[in-house]
């Protein structure tokens, strides 16, 4: 039998709410729809609900990546949807250059075009930040702006499409019975988990969100992290434009990509993340995206009409943040945070300052 003090700190973990959350929603897709569960092979291929969730999950997955390690740095990257965009806009107009569309190296080339171009997009942010010392929301603002412009430019403000099967293998095919798509992220996730619990990165990380004078004094390259972290929300932004465009065979540099800034920040809130930075979770990230495109589905499935789907969607993700919030629960539960007995922590004393 679980104790008391056990239930408490499993409660009080970071994961159980959303995914919490995440087994609501899905059992309640099952009330309307019995086969929500099932999972067979067709020629091979996994198909599914779940299998879709994770299908329309992956993009919205991979820009959470990305502004989970931005947001521990305590910054933020509204440019994200903008690079999604240029990405699948730059890959589509390569390859309908290209004589043969299917062309492997040619197909690689544009591959390897779109992503250069999504990490300078997340260097030049991690610049504007770190080095010229723009705060982060007008930084990534600017690209945010500029950077649908510049998709625009690229496909001419027309909707390219490509024939392309090697391009379509990104979105579209399967590899042993699963997305591609989503083995693209389970890579993305299982490397960034490997790279900031694995090493000092993620504390390093943390201390710079955490402290950045600290981490300083301490050492840290603080600038040089925060240049980093941005160009990898580039380069996941960038993968992102890839599997949105090659999932639809075409780039719209107006819609591609449209507000999936504000999901990827959502999903991070959800999965845990502190927005004032510091710690962070990659996999709360990764549910928080499960959580929100899981929720689009039941929405449809429940039959909520199509004007109050965004106030539906917002009820259901305030109660989940108040939920994840331990004074909210206290104050509710009608429990102080600090039992009966501790005393009152003593006045602090007075200190000398050091200058920095």
């Amino acid at each position: 039998m679980t104790s008391p003090a056990t239930l408490s700190a499993l409660l009080r973990h970071r994961l159980v709410w959303p995914v919490g959350v995440l087994v609501l929603l899905i059992v309640g897709n099952l009330v309307f729809t019995p086969s929500f569960l099932s999972i067979e092979v067709r020629e091979g291929h996994l198909y599914g609900s779940l299998i879709d969730i994770l299908r329309s999950a992956a993009p919205l997955a991979l820009v959470a990546l990305g502004m989970t390690l931005v947001i521990a740095t305590g910054g933020i990257d509204l440019s994200v949807g903008s690079v999604v965009a240029i990405s699948g806009a730059v890959a589509c107009w390569w390859i309908v250059g290209l004589g043969d569309q299917n062309s492997l190296g040619g197909v690689l080339g544009a591959v390897a075009l779109a992503l250069g171009l999504s990490l300078l997009l997340g260097a030049g942010n991690g610049l504007l930040v770190a080095a010229v010392g723009i705060q982060p929301i007008i930084a990534t603002l600017i690209l945010m702006v500029a950077g649908r412009g510049v998709a625009q430019l690229v496909t001419d403000g027309q909707i390219i499409t490509v024939n392309s099967g090697p391009y379509e293998v990104i979105g579209k095919d399967y590899w042993l019975t699963f997305p591609v798509s989503v083995l693209i992220v389970a890579v993305m996730v299982a490397g960034t988990l490997v790279l900031t619990r694995r090493t000092a990165l993620g504390l390093l990380i943390e201390s710079v969100g955490g402290n950045p004078t600290a981490s300083r004094l301490a050492g840290v390259n603080a600038r040089r992290l925060t240049v980093l972290v941005y160009v990898f929300a580039g380069f996941c932004a960038g993968l992102a434009g890839l599997i949105v465009s090659s999932n639809v065979s075409s780039a719209d540099g107006n819609n591609a990509g449209n507000l999936i800034e504000l999901d990827a920040i959502l999903a991070v809130v959800i999965g845990g993340t502190a927005l004032a930075g510091g710690r962070f979770s990659v996999l709360g990230s990764v549910i928080g995206a499960l959580v929100i495109k899981t929720l689009d589905i039941t929405i449809y499935t429940i039959g909520v009409p199509t004007n109050t789907t965004l106030l539906f969607k917002a009820i259901v993700v305030v109660v989940l943040c108040l939920a994840q919030s331990p004074a909210f629960r206290a104050r509710v539960l009608g429990r102080r945070r600090r039992g009966p007995d501790v005393p009152d922590p003593a006045p602090p004393t007075a200190r000398t300052e050091v200058p920095v």
